[in-house]
């Protein structure tokens, strides 16, 4: 798959879980939606990540949601990488109303662990062994659940995703590369004024340089939904992002 990966640490960036709860359940019921009025072929059809079909997309989705259920009860995450990968290939080709009982089974699943009274400034564990507060993994859901439904090629954009959860989004992939000695400084900057800063500390007194575009384009690249070439960048190509 060739967007990044979301499981990293956040330092800088704050969440609200009851906020993000919520919008989760709305971002649920929209994918559920868009899916009910797939059939058993385009489910087979290629969604928007490379090598992965429609029926991939929601495989993954479903265990996600399982797995974190697993990181808010204190089990690992995944039992192995190769696990994780199996599951999603063996139910990949299932039946559209299996995909849909599914996801909201997994969806009801993390819903009702997530409601179970807890220390939210806890630390949890994710894959790989990061680790974060458990308050961040309600976000981290909704990221999942919106982003994908994007990836599945549907009726949906990243245009059509919230301003709040663009912004956010945008906060949590900042901190995601802020400090990496591979990102090189950047300022992100909306034509609007909304900037972000990210990459590594500039020094001997070099200013960061500007990636300029819609708060869309700079999430979509951040992300790895999208190569950049909407972006304005003065000083020749764009960054590569490493993965992390």
């Amino acid at each position: 798959m060739a967007a990044r990966s979301l499981a990293v640490a956040i330092v800088g960036f704050m969440t609200d879980h009851v906020r993000d709860l919520a919008s989760l359940r709305e971002a649920d019921e929209r994918l559920l939606l868009a899916v009910a009025s797939l059939d058993n072929a385009s489910l087979a059809a290629p969604s928007r990540l490379p090598g992965w079909s429609r029926g991939h997309v929601l495989a993954h989705l479903a265990r996600n949601a399982d797995a974190l259920v697993n990181v808010l009860e204190g089990r690992p995450m995944y039992t192995d990488g190769a696990a994780r990968d199996a599951d999603i290939e063996r139910d990949a080709s299932r039946a559209l109303d299996v995909h849909l009982t599914d996801v909201r089974n997994a969806a009801a699943r993390f819903h009702h662990s997530a409601a179970v009274p807890a220390d939210w400034t806890r630390t949890v564990t994710l894959r790989n062994g990061v680790t974060d507060a458990a308050s961040r993994v309600p976000f981290r859901r909704w990221i999942e659940v919106e982003l994908h439904h994007v990836d599945l090629g549907l009726d949906r954009t990243l245009e059509d995703l919230s301003e709040e959860f663009t912004e956010l989004e945008i906060d949590f992939l900042a901190d995601r590369f802020s400090g990496n000695a591979a990102v090189p400084p950047l300022t992100l900057a909306t034509p609007e004024g909304r900037t972000w800063r990210t990459g590594r500390a500039p020094a001997g007194g070099d200013e960061p340089e500007t990636v300029t575009g819609s708060a869309p384009d700079l999430m979509g690249w951040l992300a790895g939904r999208r190569d950049g070439s909407a972006l304005e960048f003065a000083s020749g190509p764009l960054p590569v992002l490493p993965p992390l």
